[in-house]
């Protein structure tokens, strides 16, 4: 795979991220109320429509800084440029950083759409265990941690090329 057709696919999953973020959120904030639910699996996981002012996963929602949408939206940007030059620079071999940060940059875009837009991002996907719960959380927040994950797992087992062959004599 060439540079160039690499960069393609990689945009491509940005642009798939942001589309399918953009079309569940709007699927929940048309069918479902705010703060209400629909069972999906009982005793685990349910969709529930609710409004976060915070991070992902509900970081931060419950302050009541005034300053904290803009920063939340200066961070994305930040976050959002040095993706992209990694993105960029990123060589070919390495197909599960770019699936990564293709995953992390749709994600964050799909958020920072919505907090331009409403300062406040749809959080519908829940899943629960009697009292214990995640955090409810998006299809953006889970590209975001599905793309760490892959760059987690390429820092951890990558092998460069001078470990994998023995040294001859």
């Amino acid at each position: 795979m060439t540079k160039n057709s690499a960069r393609s696919v990689y945009l491509l999953i940005v642009l798939v991220v942001v589309l399918l973020d953009r079309w569940t959120k709007h699927a929940v904030a048309q069918r479902i109320a705010l703060y209400s639910h629909i069972q999906i699996i009982p005793g685990f996981f349910r969709l529930t429509h609710t409004e976060n002012t915070g991070a992902a996963f509900s970081l931060f929602a419950d302050s009541p800084a005034p300053w904290k949408t803009a920063l939340l939206i200066a961070f994305s940007v930040i976050a959002l440029l040095v993706v992209s030059v990694l993105l960029w620079k990123n060589h070919h071999a390495h197909i599960a950083t770019g699936v990564g940060l293709s995953l992390i940059m749709g994600g964050a875009l799909g958020n920072l759409w919505d907090r331009l837009a409403r300062g406040r991002v749809v959080d519908f996907l829940l899943f629960y265990y009697k009292r214990y719960q995640w955090p409810v959380f998006n299809l953006a927040d889970s590209a975001i941690l599905v793309g760490a994950g892959l760059l987690v797992l390429e820092i951890l087992f990558h092998k460069s090329g001078a470990h994998q062959e023995p040294a001859q004599n």
